[in-house]
């Protein structure tokens, strides 16, 4: 089993910044892609960004290109999520993702399903 946790979120202005980080601990040797998905109230949850376990590969959502940058350290089994230039739109729950096997597909990467394990989530809310 793998417990995942995420922290960082908060309040901040648009414009503003804010870095969320994402600690895997336990069976921490079937860690594999990272990532991050949010859900904004009465919508669904959406693919954010998501990182190969080597860190070469990087995947984001189009809406957020340019403005988040996501990293990982392994040996802290942590994933990072940069956010910058922050709009009210990206006001959400954000939730760290991590994959307990191999992707074959670069599909994967976006696919919630596809992951095994889920933190339970920080609030990032970003005023007007």
């Amino acid at each position: 089993q793998v417990h995942v946790v995420e922290s960082g979120g908060g309040l901040v202005q648009a414009g503003g910044s804010l870095r969320l980080s994402c600690a895997a601990s336990g069976r921490t040797f079937s860690v594999y892609a990272m990532g991050w998905f949010r859900q904004a109230p009465g919508k669904e949850r959406e693919f954010v960004a998501a990182i190969s376990w080597s860190g070469g590969n990087t995947y984001y959502l189009d809406s957020v290109k340019g403005r988040f940058t996501i990293s990982r350290d392994n040996a802290k089994n942590t994933v990072y999520l940069q956010m910058s230039s922050l709009k009210p739109e990206d006001t959400a729950a954000y939730y760290c993702a991590v994959a307990g096997t191999i992707f074959r597909s670069s599909s994967s990467y976006y696919m919630g399903d596809e992951y095994d394990y889920w933190g339970q989530g920080t609030q990032v809310t970003v005023s007007s």
